[in-house]
């Protein structure tokens, strides 16, 4: 018997409270019903008879007396067909581009299923994204879960629609990819802006959109990023293909998360988020990964703002723990006009290793990477020294470096926004910048690589001063 609940004992923010409640379901859809108006709402904590109900639509206009409730009996879920791609969905699923329903195959449950740490099969190969600092020093792997720092005012949305336009896979399966682009609490110029980026460019087709507004209801922000995976897991793992899951931004997802532990009067921990903020990134991330016998596999760039550029911030620090890497944006040297501006040595991969090299991308690959690094090392620890003694006393070694630190932010790390460099133009570059370095600081790299790509001092200064 389908019952129907008259009345609610509290409203607080976008939750209410509702007692006497006959066997309900923790995550179970609930239809509010305000003056001939339908809302929906989840069951988020139980107590004995009481309920917590999130109301995605929000409480504005809720009554405490004739407010009308009746319970579903199922979680939320959402429509699935491979329709999809090429929609523009809200955080809950629904159509909001005006070409109508979607014809669903299959109703999915937002919340997911956990993936057997058993079935889990190692992330292998890489995805190519066109950017050379990500793709030869922090390489992005088919199956990983590899975020991006930024901070407020840096062009991480710019980078986000870089890499959703560029982004590909290099095998047999390259016609077999999709993005899945996420976008949280974010402004309508900013969701214009991404909606139109991808239309002009001609990608729209391969990309499922799903956009929470910053005018849209908190709660429909805790869930955007749930329904976008299990969209990506219909995708990955029923129609076999290989997607590239896109959350922007995660900070807005956190914010969301502490004003609703707040509403429900729990217990404060760090910075006011709430004491489950680990579990719960974790819940998003973990749905990232490669299953046994499964053709398809879903990765993950999550995007957070650090608040004050401080990463050790709640977000950024957890999410470092769950996550394998991060791609640290770097204010200094977006100031110096430099795009991307990606920080190279705080970035990192660490499934990196097991994707690139000799059958993935090219025998150098592993070398050439820790060799750079090495290099960027060395920069500034000299570029510390000449601001105590002046650059015109540095040795004749260490002017080298600094002429190599400059090249290579102007060079390598800095690319227009719509330059595509494959694997083999990044890797090329990257000798190229080592060239002005002598041969015997070549450390990191065998004898046999240095034979075949270092090339001699004066055909390296001529090539460079050709390619400036």
């Amino acid at each position: 018997m389908n019952l129907e609940y008259v009345g609610l004992k509290e409203i607080s923010g976008p939750l209410v409270v509702l007692e006497g409640v006959k066997d309900p379901s923790f995550e179970e859809l609930v239809e509010i019903t305000v003056d001939k108006e339908k809302r929906l709402g989840r069951i988020i904590d139980i107590s004995g008879d009481v309920c917590v109900i999130q109301v995605f639509e929000g409480t504005h206009g809720i009554s405490l007396k004739n407010t009308r409730t009746r319970l579903l009996g199922k979680p939320l879920k959402i429509p699935l067909s491979k329709e999809i791609l090429g929609r523009v969905l809200d955080g809950l699923g629904r159509p909001v581009d005006g070409l109508g329903e979607i014809y669903p195959e299959k109703y999915a449950d937002v919340n997911g299923e956990p993936i057997n740490p058993v079935e889990r099969e190692y992330p292998r190969n890489y995805i190519q994204t066109g950017i050379s600092s990500i793709d030869c020093l922090a390489t992005l792997i088919r199956g990983q879960k590899l975020p991006i720092f930024s901070g407020s005012g840096l062009p991480h949305n710019q980078l986000a629609v870089q890499i959703v336009r560029q982004a590909k896979i290099a095998d047999e399966d390259a016609n077999n990819f999709a993005i899945v682009f996420a976008a949280m609490g974010v402004k309508h110029d900013v969701a214009d802006y991404f909606k139109n980026s991808f239309k002009s460019s001609g990608v729209l087709d391969r990309v499922v959109m799903f956009l929470n507004l910053a005018n849209d209801p908190v709660v429909e922000r805790i869930v955007t990023p749930r329904s976008a995976l299990t969209a990506a897991e219909y995708l990955a793992f029923e129609k076999g293909m290989h997607v590239l899951v896109i959350l922007t931004d995660m900070s807005s997802y956190a914010e969301a998360l502490r004003e609703i532990s707040s509403s429900k009067g729990e217990i404060p921990s760090r910075k006011g988020y709430p004491g489950y903020l680990y579990s719960d990134l974790a819940s998003i991330y973990e749905r990232a990964g490669m299953i046994k016998g499964r053709k398809g596999s879903i990765t993950q760039i999550p995007i957070l703002t650090m608040p004050n550029d401080d990463i050790t911030h709640p977000i950024p620090d957890l999410t470092g723990y769950i996550t394998e890497g991060q791609i640290v944006l770097d204010r200094g040297l977006a100031s110096r006009g430099i795009y991307p501006p990606v920080s190279v040595l705080p970035s990192l991969s660490r499934l990196m290793k097991d994707g690139i090299g000799k059958g993935y991308t090219r025998e150098d690959h592993p070398g050439l990477a820790n060799q750079l690094f090495a290099a960027c090392a060395k920069v500034q620890e000299v570029r510390a020294l000449a601001s105590v003694i002046g650059e015109d006393e540095l040795s004749d070694l260490d002017k080298k470096y600094m002429r190599f630190g400059r090249a290579f932010e102007s060079a390598f790390i800095t690319q227009d926004f719509n330059e595509d460099r494959d694997i083999i133009q990044t890797l090329d570059l990257g000798w190229l910048l080592l060239g002005l370095l002598p041969r015997e600081e070549l450390d990191r790299l065998s004898p046999e690589l240095i034979e075949k790509y270092y090339g001699n001092p004066e055909e390296n200064e001529s090539r460079y001063r050709q390619w400036t």
